[in-house]
Formats: C-alpha cells, sequence, structure tokens
C-alpha cells in the first residue's frame, strides 16, 4: 500500500530559498517519491515567488479559514515540479509582502498558514493523506490545531503527524493575547506545560507537546537540544516525551552542487587539469585581491550572525591577516559585523574581500576557488555550506557541534583519514590555531593536502539515505495506528 504525505513547508526551492529549509522542501519530497511514497508539499504562495512559477499556479479551490475571531479568505493554487505536485496558500494579505518570517504580525500569520493547510485538505482532490510533515516554526501550530479543531473530523482525526526542527532557537513567543485573539483555543489548551512560559506563549512548545514524532536535522543536534545549552529553554519538553528526538542528517542536491557541470564556475571542474586553480585565480582578480597560485583561500559563505561564529573570527582577524593567506567572506546579517567586515577589508586590501549582498552565483565560485573553507559556528543543527564545499574540494575548518560533528571526521596525518578540520571549544584561539594548522599543511605536504581534498570530495550526503530514516520514521507512526 503506498504511503501517502503532505510537507507543510515555508520554503521550497525553486519557489522560494531563505536557506536550507528551502533545499529540505525541494529535495526530500523528490528522494522520498523515488522510494514509493506519494509526497506533495503546501507552502505559501508568496509576493516573492517569481512570476514565471506563479504565471503557471492553477486555482483549485477557495474557502474560508477562521483565524480567531476573524474569518480570511484562502485560495488553493497548484503545480507539479519535477514530479511532485505542490499546492500554494494564496491570501495577499498575510503573503504579499516582502519579509518571509519577520513581520510584526507573524503569530496571526502562522497561525492563518497552519490553518489553511489543515482546511485545504478537504480540497485538494483525490488525497487522503496518512502522515502530515510540518517543518520549523510557521507549521508549529498544526499538531496543536489538529486536536483542538478537528478531532471528530473523519479526515483530520486519524492522521499522524511528524515535527521536523531545524532551529530550535525559533521558538515563536509573543503576548498572552495571541492565546485567545489568534488561536481562539479552548481553555484545557492553555496550561503552563503547553503554550504559556512566564506569561507569553510558544509555539514550538505546542509542536513538541502535540506531535506524533520530533525530529531535527542531525544526529548530533538531537542530543544537543535535550540540553540546557541548545535547549533555549524547550529542553524540559523534551524530556517529558516518552520518545527522544530522531536526528536524521539533511542532504545535499548534487544535481544544483555539481561541479563537473556548474554553470556558475569560470571552468567545470571536468573542463580542466586543474579546475580550483583556475577558478581560484579568477576570483582573485575578480575580487581584486592579488593573482597568487601560492596562497591558499579561505573562504566563507554565511549569514553574518553570532550564530555562526563571526564574533570569534573578527576577534582574530588581525592575528589572522597577518599570515600569508587570502579570505573572501559573502554573507549579510546584522549591521555591526557588516561595517567591522567591511572595516577590516579596507585595512587588508590585498588579503581580505568581503561582500555584503548576497549572489548565489558568487557563492558558488567560492565554493570552486577556496581551499579551505570556515565555519566556527556556535551551533549549527545541520549545516549545509560544509558540504557544499566539500563536494568543491574545499577543505572545511569547522567546530565540533551539530551537523558539523556529524559530517566533518577532523583529519589524521598518520592514518590519511579525515574530510577537514575541527576544533572542539568555542574560542577564538581554537579556531585560529586550526587555521594555522591547516595552512601549515597546505603550504608544506602538497600531497597530504591532495588527500584530504580527495576524503572531502568522496564524502557522500545524498538526500536517498535521509529519505530512507525518514521512511523508517512514518512506518513506525503508522505501524502504531
Amino acid at each position: 500500500m503506498m504511503m501517502n504525505v503532505i510537507f507543510v513547508i515555508a520554503e521550497a526551492a525553486p519557489f522560494l530559498k531563505i536557506g536550507s529549509l528551502g533545499e529540505v522542501g525541494a529535495s526530500l519530497p523528490i528522494a522520498l517519491q523515488r522510494l514509493g511514497v506519494d509526497v506533495r508539499v503546501i507552502m505559501p504562495k508568496y509576493k516573492k515567488i517569481p512570476d514565471y512559477f506563479r504565471q503557471q499556479f492553477q486555482k483549485i479551490s477557495e474557502f474560508k479559514v477562521p483565524v480567531g475571531w476573524r474569518v480570511q479568505y484562502c485560495g488553493l493554487e497548484e503545480m507539479t515540479y519535477q514530479g511532485i505536485q505542490y499546492y500554494f496558500i494564496d491570501n495577499e494579505y498575510y503573503f504579499n509582502r516582502q519579509s518571509i518570517y519577520d513581520e510584526y504580525d507573524k503569530a496571526e500569520q502562522f497561525a492563518f498558514f497552519s490553518r489553511a493547510a489543515l482546511e485545504s485538505l478537504a480540497h485538494i482532490p483525490e488525497c487522503r493523506p496518512d502522515i502530515l510533515h510540518c517543518h520549523d516554526l510557521p507549521t508549529a501550530l498544526i499538531p496543536l490545531m489538529i486536536r483542538a479543531f478537528y478531532h471528530q473530523d473523519p479526515l483530520h482525526y486519524q492522521l499522524k503527524t511528524v515535527f521536523t526542527i531545524h532551529n530550535m532557537a525559533n521558538q515563536g513567543i509573543f503576548p498572552e493575547e495571541v492565546l485567545y485573539d489568534v488561536l481562539k483555543l479552548d481553555k484545557s489548551f492553555c496550561t503552563e506545560s503547553l503554550l504559556k512560559d512566564n506569561g507569553k506563549i510558544e509555539y514550538l512548545r505546542a509542536a513538541l507537546h502535540y506531535a506524533d514524532q520530533i525530529t531535527t536535522v542531525s544526529p548530533t543536534y538531537a542530543q544537543e537540544i535535550q540540553t540546557a545549552y541548545f535547549g533555549c529553554g524547550l529542553e524540559g519538553c523534551l524530556h517529558q516525551r516518552l520518545e527522544s528526538p530522531i536526528g536524521i542528517l539533511n542532504g545535499l542536491n548534487h544535481d544544483v552542487y555539481n561541479p563537473n557541470q556548474d554553470p556558475y564556475l569560470r571552468v567545470p571542474y571536468l573542463s580542466a587539469a586543474q579546475p580550483k586553480l583556475e577558478n581560484k585565480l579568477y576570483l582573485q582578480g575578480l575580487l581584486g585581491l592579488p593573482v597568487r597560485s601560492d596562497v591558499p583561500l579561505l573562504g566563507m559563505v554565511t549569514k553574518l550572525v553570532e550564530q555562526k561564529g563571526i564574533d570569534l573570527l573578527t576577534h582574530i582577524l588581525d592575528e589572522m591577516m597577518s599570515l600569508d593567506v587570502q579570505l573572501v567572506i559573502l554573507g549579510s546579517g546584522e549591521m555591526h559585523y557588516e561595517i567591522m567586515l567591511n572595516n577590516f577589508a579596507e585595512k587588508y586590501p590585498d588579503k581580505l574581500a568581503v561582500r555584503t549582498s548576497y549572489s548565489d552565483e558568487l557563492a558558488h565560485m567560492i565554493f570552486a576557488a577556496a581551499d579551505l573553507f570556515i565555519m566556527p559556528s556556535r551551533f549549527e543543527p545541520c549545516g549545509m555550506s560544509q558540504m557544499v564545499a566539500m563536494r568543491y574540494g574545499a577543505v572545511p575548518i569547522v567546530r565540533n557541534t551539530g551537523g558539523l560533528c556529524d559530517t566533518v571526521i577532523s583529519f589524521e596525518k598518520d592514518a590519511l583519514q579525515g574530510n577537514g578540520f575541527s576544533f572542539d571549544n568555542y574560542n577564538a584561539h581554537e579556531l585560529l590555531y586550526t587555521i594555522q594548522r591547516a595552512v601549515k599543511l597546505f603550504r608544506n605536504d602538497p600531497q597530504v593536502w591532495r588527500q584530504i581534498q580527495k576524503n572531502a570530495m568522496a564524502s557522500d550526503f545524498q538526500w536517498e539515505s535521509s529519505a530512507k530514516a525518514y521512511m523508517n520514521v512514518y512506518e513506525s507512526l503508522l505501524s502504531c495506528t
């Protein structure tokens, strides 16, 4: 019997991708479909979805959605892309905006999306899902809403819910009045253990309590979020469950990140004897750095926020620049980090290039050109950039946390094993020492360096293994029905 799964997710490439969540929405359904799962995807019809796609959407229904005391319009549109049926929740008031996650009324916006996704199930032809797979904060209310509003509905009450935490720090903390004004919940749901914490409402808390299964995006992160440091105050909710969260590492789309055929590269890897060197020389010239083959080029493609370890980097940048290295940084984020890094770039014009306007093309160029790729994250639920870097032969330097710990094996020279370099403590000079160690190997032992690169490029992070792990989760839930 075919298993029917519906993803409810805020992003899915190529329609919309803000971060790794968009990669999950694009790639995991395809991998599951290859295993015989009937997968469909529900997401908002955002203004930012390109017109090329929006013009292909077909309207299949419209209906009303209750949001607290309001009743809001909802249109349901569909499109088939790469064999996957996508459904788009249409409401211009909530989704015809420039921002995706940072609107002033996101408590109401997320509540509408969650309720609209549940209401839409009755309007999707020939669809009787077994499982709703909900992803991160914008869908955190769905397991609760099923219990509160649909417990006697034959289409909904037997549904199993999987909730995947992509970032425990995204909790959805809102004023208490949201409970009544936006959610209109029965008082039985208004206990301290469910929604309220210190007089606030936490959407993620509801998901952790009501979802049938909690998963997250790497095995190490699944362990970390059960501790006070990484649990963000919600570790107790996980401890109260009978089962622990399941950590399933995200995959990497090898079609999108293919150095042999990447259209963004100056030299695809199959087209030259030394493709990384040629891409490196081109990028140096493009960014105004001295064109040198002998200097190690370090790269970063990142959000400029503390989570990504930018505070560690800025603390040691002067010492880094005393080394004979070049560093390229692409990313945007907190203004003080953007200003600080641009000031460093003015101070070291021959060693540091900073670009704070994101470009997918430039990101691919950096992966292809860099000899080393730096990710000193404070925490990293999964991380995708280190996987991309390894596929392009850019050896990662990471802190041992979350998915970085699960994907990067620190190199051991004696055994010639390992695909990168890592350090344990969140300490700027541990980062500096690890960079110095890697740069020394790059300069002094070309044969060993080539082995590290080969190990990195041989690392396999395809989505098939992730899909099989999710299949096991689905089958386990359905066997308990």
